[in-house]
């Protein structure tokens, strides 16, 4: 598989750098430094694919997040060998546009509106101009950026796609439940213009659903095919680009049912691992594109280098 980087996402590239950026700054004795991209495009056959960084935020307690079911030495020798701390973690919330050349297709819309506004606008896109919106599932972090501060929608001219299972899971809970009361403010008054998809349903040509089950519910990943090359939007299949890859049986906090969550990670990673396919993860360090190795008994994530410039 070729997968070629744009000339903008390259320039990007380049700037986003914050150790050139701040670097430069101080040398010329400015504090206005060039603002980092929140986008990065490539080529996949006649697509283009944005990872869109929509927030990002530090988190600890990441054994009680990342390591049920592991002991204490064992997840603390993981995070040595990744050269990353057993106690504190970085989260990225990175949605994706496909741009198909005859609709533009987001899957996910971050935590708030601005968010996810600000990362198209360093893409080159208005809201208005999103022809689909995909929830692979409705955890807040992935459906926060559906209406704006007014409670309007976001994407205006958008249709919407999601897991019939999903959306049945959310509103059939009782009031009072945080989530399922977030879905039914944001999610349900856009009912009217969203398919549900089975596993194996369609978004648009090209763009496939894939069941996912465990994170919650009717969790979803997406197989997006173009030109004869491939890439798998995996979605939350796994929270950290280290822990669950090494481990994917450790459970998970964020997980619904853990288990099966557990036996996704697993099914899908192998899957990768096999075929080489390219993935972009949810909360995968930005640009959050990568490929899967197996390694042991577990596997390792291997972010993008220069495999995206040819």
């Amino acid at each position: 598989m070729t997968v070629k980087l744009t000339r903008r996402a390259m320039l990007a590239s380049a700037a986003a750098s914050p150790i050139v950026a701040t670097s430069a700054a101080h040398a010329a004795g400015h504090e206005d430094a060039p603002k980092p991209l929140h986008a990065r495009a490539f080529t996949l056959g006649d697509y283009t694919v944005h990872s869109l960084l929509a927030g990002s935020t530090g988190r600890e307690g990441v054994k009680d997040i990342f390591g049920g079911g592991a002991s204490e030495a064992a997840f603390s020798q993981v995070a040595e060998e990744n050269f990353i701390s057993d106690t504190a973690a970085q989260f990225y919330f990175t949605p994706t546009l496909v741009d198909t050349g005859a609709e533009k297709i987001l899957f996910d819309t971050g935590l708030n509106a601005a968010g996810i506004t600000a990362a198209l606008a360093d893409a080159g896109v208005t809201p208005q101009e999103i022809d689909v919106v995909v929830l692979t599932h409705m955890h807040g972090d992935h459906i926060g950026g559906l209406v704006n501060d007014n409670g309007a929608p976001t994407f205006a001219n958008a249709r919407y796609v999601t897991a019939a299972r999903e959306y049945d899971h959310w509103t059939k809970l009782p009031e009072g439940n945080g989530g399922a009361d977030r879905v039914r403010a944001t999610v349900v008054p856009l009912a009217e213009k969203m398919t549900f998809i089975e596993d194996g349903g369609s978004v648009a040509s090209g763009v496939t659903g894939m069941a996912a089950f465990g994170h919650t519910p009717g969790h979803m990943v997406y197989m997006i095919d173009s030109g004869e090359q491939q890439l798998l939007l995996t979605a939350d299949m796994a929270n950290h680009y280290v822990f669950p890859f090494a481990h994917p049986e450790w459970q998970t906090s964020f997980d619904v049912d853990k288990d099966a969550a557990s036996a996704t990670r697993r099914r899908i990673m192998e899957m990768l691992a096999a075929s080489r396919t390219p993935m972009i993860g949810y909360h995968m360090p930005f640009p959050a594109a990568g490929f899967v190795e197996a390694r042991d008994a577990g596997f390792r994530f291997v972010p993008v280098s220069y495999q995206m410039m040819g």
